[in-house]
């Protein structure tokens, strides 16, 4: 698999199908690429698949920002219009299209 076959792209607005959080995509790994211990801490009922592309985003719930990774089983585009507010989004992209970030010509890969 190739990063062609993604079903989402860096800097879309994307949420978690599961839990209540949602981000803005900044890189992709087009199959599981973390820890055995990571994967395995992740309850056995939800765990995703490895053999799909997994997701990196700077993520917020109503607490917190972090980064997260996530499979793409579990993501859903983000149709609220908001932006992320993750204070390295401005670090990383330009201007907020409504679903989308504009990816800075010193980002792309």
């Amino acid at each position: 698999m190739n990063i062609q076959n993604t079903q989402f792209a860096i800097g879309q607005v994307v949420r978690h199908r599961l839990f209540p959080f949602r981000g803005v995509i900044v890189d992709v790994d087009p199959q599981f690429s973390n820890s055995e211990e990571w994967w395995e801490s992740i309850p056995e009922e939800v765990r995703p698949r490895k053999d799909q592309p997994y997701y990196h985003l700077l993520a917020e719930n109503e607490s917190t920002a972090y980064e997260a990774y996530v499979s793409e089983q579990n993501l859903l585009l983000d149709d609220s219009g908001e932006p992320v507010n993750h204070p390295q989004v401005a670090e990383v992209f330009g201007e907020f299209r409504g679903d989308s970030y504009e990816v800075l010509a010193a980002n792309r890969h």
